[in-house]
């Protein structure tokens, strides 16, 4: 469950009810793309390296470049995650329209799961021919410059009963590290995607660290995307022990206020009600950003730990002009602390490419790979009422009228901000009031 915070204004002469956000231009970028290479045999093979000596000081000079070279990509979703009753075919010449945009790398999703990929009992072998399909997606991003991240997702049977469900987990990874083993450095491999149900925060961290150990007995050096547990958000980043591997990316998810990135998705409960939720650009809409990312941002800047944000996206539900303005902002954003990015998705519910009609929504695509940093919107409001907050509160002060309201008041460079973590369940259960 996802912490809410309703921020509210009352706009004065000289008071405004708002937070800080710097809005600092976009440096320019060169996309990196890899040099071309040849296709290795993924059977080859190849003397392992010793992994990384735990007693040894981290650098993250690898990792960080590697995720530098990432860059901008995009999900190849609803392909081979999906059941077969929902799955869009993989069109091998959609990676070269992808590179052809500027997008530096596709993530790639996989359900390796499904009954009719892999045994389901000892010794959990996947079926080779659907290696090899997964082995032609790569192949062929990487014929185009694109860097490939595979993952494992939907592992729906291990979040049910990880116990049950964790030697199969191992196992199929130990299969798919030695296959791509002898693979450049332009394949990415991402441990799980959004650990969530009983596959718990503790749980997540052991079998997290178990896998790794098992794909760094032939990939010893190969950069590996770490997620965070409780469905993969910035939140998760609390209680995620990041293992002693400097060849670690971690990853996270972002699609918060999940009330407009998913409005009108049909797997979202009440996700109607939500329909006609807008994202103006505020500077505390911004700002609600900075501070889910604060964690991450620590990770970024304190301890040089390269960040990559796997998915992000808006349901086309929500309007196009709201969808644009969030996905700019966040985009450029990520860009300038240095985050590689992955939207959600290439086509379908939130993409940027119909395969039908064979157009792209034009304007996405600018938002993604063309657009620059925009001012902050200023909205328009009304005064009610004039209050100088130079020296303090000014008299005023919150109310909380039930144990179930939660409001704060805060008092900054001549700014007040009320911050609502619990709003209660009646409208005057929080009260900004004036004495005198």
């Amino acid at each position: 469950m996802k912490k809410r915070s309703l921020f509210i204004l009352l706009m004065f002469s000289s008071l405004i009810l708002s937070c800080n956000a710097s809005d600092p231009e976009i440096p320019e970028e060169e996309v990196k793309v890899p040099e071309e290479t040849e296709t290795p045999d993924p059977k080859d093979p190849e003397e392992p390296n010793e992994p990384n000596d735990p007693d040894k000081e981290l650098d993250w000079a690898n990792a960080n470049a590697v995720n530098d070279r990432l860059g901008r990509g995009i999900n190849i979703g609803n392909t081979y995650e999906a059941d077969a009753s929902w799955q869009s075919p993989f069109v091998a010449d959609d990676l070269k329209k992808i590179a052809s945009l500027g997008f530096s790398h596709i993530r790639v999703p996989v359900k390796w799961e499904r009954s009719d990929r892999g045994m389901s009992n000892a010794p959990y072998t996947i079926n080779d021919d659907f290696m090899k399909t997964i082995q032609t997606v790569v192949d062929e991003a990487l014929k185009n410059e694109l860097h490939v991240i595979v993952n494992m997702h939907h592992h729906d049977n291990l979040f049910a009963n990880p116990s049950a469900e964790k030697a199969r987990f191992i196992s199929q990874w130990e299969q798919i590290s030695d296959y791509f083993k002898n693979y450049p450095d332009s394949l990415l491999f991402e441990i799980l995607n959004e650990p969530h149900d009983k596959l718990t925060p503790a749980l997540w961290n052991e079998y997290s660290k178990e896998a790794l150990s098992v794909i760094r007995k032939t990939n010893p050096e190969r950069c590996v995307l770490l997620g965070t547990a409780e469905w993969g958000g910035v939140g998760g980043l609390k209680s995620l022990e990041i293992p002693n591997d400097q060849n670690i990316i971690v990853t996270v998810h972002y699609y918060n206020p999940f009330e407009f990135t998913h409005q009108g998705a049909s797997w979202s409960e009440g996700s109607e009600a939500w329909v006609g939720t807008q994202w103006h650009d505020t500077e505390l809409e911004r700002q609600a950003v900075v501070d889910d990312f604060k964690l991450a941002l620590n990770l970024a800047k304190e301890k040089n730990i390269p960040i990559h944000v796997g998915e992000f996206g808006a349901f086309s539900r929500a309007d196009i002009d709201s969808r644009v303005r969030w996905t700019r902002f966040l985009s450029r954003w990520f860009e300038q602390q240095g985050f590689s990015w992955a939207y959600w998705e290439w086509n379908s519910g939130f993409g940027i490419y119909d395969p039908n009609t064979k157009t792209f929504n034009q304007r996405l695509v600018n938002t993604l790979v063309k657009d620059e940093m925009p001012e902050t919107f200023t909205p328009q409001y009304v005064l009610i009422y004039e209050s100088n907050f130079v020296n303090g509160i000014d008299g005023w002060f919150i109310s909380n009228n039930d144990v179930s309201a939660q409001a704060t008041l805060k008092v900054a460079s001549s700014k007040a901000t009320i911050t609502v973590a619990s709003p209660g369940t009646v409208d005057w259960h929080i009260q900004f009031i004036k004495t005198g």
